[in-house]
């Protein structure tokens, strides 16, 4: 695909770095020189100097036959406006905004084709409280993500010591827990992905990659992992939009939740904005004295909000200390983050991630209607539409085990209608079928996306 960014921040820059590393013709726009040297230097990418509001600009970047726009840009207006223009003027095929107005998703009208003539929104403030929410419902758990609309979750858990399943194979699973509706589709041992299959034993310490029906999700994650005391007690630092959109969704669920920020007029903004039931602290979340007065000890999660790396990792080793039960970190650097999880911070969030998991499925050819990156962005799980017939797709018509994936890749559930099924080698897949792909590498995404594609005979 050929596809424009404007803007070239921290989420502009993530969105190439992922985007260019599968082969797309990736063109960025930004008024900052130095940041576009920075990425004409390390990716293989076209950059354009200038203000992606102007026309000229836009069309030095090629906008004439780009296939997709992506406005990022640290400001709603800029982004909406080009998004606007992309489409009357150039009649770029989708246009997809990056908006932190939280109610702007709430008047449909301004994105239509009378509007600003915007496809999709991206909101990584959004995304990454979703996230962290997840993480925190399940607390036994490293990754939650869902597909066809809740019912079917994909659920990455390290075995405990004490689990059913350890050292057992993956082909004994059913027997384990009969009762539970769920597959494994990916076992992590010691960093390193596994060429798992039904004869592969799971071990202790394995980080596994579970697609489950969701209502079964719970006892599945606890088969594999001790179960914890849940979570009511919550401490956040950072009162940023992701630290006052947690606080609020959770104070609204009657968690019993804390919030430090270090900026005065912040604190007293946060006071305003959230529920009487919250307590915010003017403060730093690596003040030691402090975290001991809040009582620390006591608090059955930490999450380190705020956009400083470093003051993450440092307060959340902190907070693991002085006695936090589970620390969650938000890490931007992927070098930082691959380096800290599972070590005394028991998650490291990726924003980039999660906001890569949301634009996927905008980029993706195929009819996919969910995309999460998965292992810290290395692999991934779609949920993708089956269309056509036997005739016109490689998929629809067909046994599930004569259905040539990439080696790895691997069909973890469908939802027909009402009826989520974990299929096994003699499924047949339907038309219409919401299929779930864990695919363990980007690099096998266009194969997998082809098999999805109907021929042009079914048009």
């Amino acid at each position: 695909m050929k596809i424009l960014i404007m803007g070239a921040g921290r989420v502009g820059t993530s969105v190439a770095e992922n985007l260019v590393s599968e082969q797309n013709d990736i063109t960025v726009i930004d008024t900052n020189v130095d940041q576009l040297r920075y990425l004409q230097d390390r990716f293989d990418l076209r950059v354009v100097h200038g203000d992606g509001t102007q026309v000229a600009v836009l069309e030095a970047a090629g906008a004439e036959d780009a296939d997709l726009f992506v406005a990022c840009s640290a400001s709603d207006a800029a982004n909406m406006v080009g998004c606007k223009i992309t489409r009357q003027l150039f009649n770029v095929p989708r246009r997809i905004a990056r908006i932190r107005m939280p109610d702007f998703e709430d008047q449909p009208e301004l994105m239509g084709e009378e509007g600003f003539c915007i496809d999709a929104l991206i909101s990584p403030e959004r995304s990454v409280t979703a996230y962290l929410h997840s993480l925190i419902e399940f607390p036994e758990a490293l990754q939650v993500v869902e597909f066809a609309d809740g019912r079917i979750s994909v659920v990455t858990v390290r075995v405990g010591h004490g689990s059913p399943m350890a050292h057992h194979p993956i082909a004994q699973l059913r027997e384990v827990w009969p009762d539970v509706a769920a597959r494994v589709v990916d076992v992590v041992r010691d960093g390193r992905p596994l060429q798992a299959d039904r004869g592969t034993v799971i071990a202790p310490g394995d980080e596994v990659v579970l697609v489950v029906d969701s209502r079964h999700a719970r006892r599945a994650v606890r088969q594999l992992r001790e179960a914890e005391k849940s979570v009511r007690r919550v401490m956040i630092a950072g009162g940023g939009n992701i630290g006052l959109r947690l606080a609020r969704q959770l104070a609204e669920e009657n968690y019993s939740v804390r919030i430090i920020e270090h900026n005065e007029k912040r604190c007293e903004y946060l006071v305003a904005e959230l529920p009487s039931s919250v307590l915010v602290l003017h403060g730093s979340g690596t003040d030691e004295e402090l975290l001991e007065q809040e009582n620390i000890g006591d608090m059955d999660t930490w999450l380190a909000l705020t956009s400083d790396d470093e003051d993450n990792i440092m307060s959340s080793l902190l907070a693991k200390r002085l006695g936090a039960r589970k620390v969650i970190a938000l890490i931007n650097r992927p070098a930082y983050g691959e380096l800290m999880q599972g070590s005394h911070i028991d998650i490291a969030v990726s924003p980039a991630q999660a906001t890569m998991s949301e634009l996927l499925r905008h980029v993706r050819r195929g009819d996919i209607v969910v995309a999460h990156r998965l292992r810290q962005g290395v692999a991934e799980a779609i949920e993708v539409i089956a269309h056509g017939d036997r005739s016109s797709s490689k998929v629809v018509g067909r046994a599930v085990g004569n259905i040539r994936l990439p080696k790895g890749a691997s069909i973890g559930a469908l939802a027909r209608g009402d009826e989520i099924l974990m299929p096994d080698d003699d499924t047949v897949i339907e038309t219409d079928d919401h299929v779930i792909v864990f695919v363990p590498s980007r690099q096998m995404m266009p194969r997998v996306e082809k098999l999805f594609q109907v021929s042009a005979s079914f048009f």
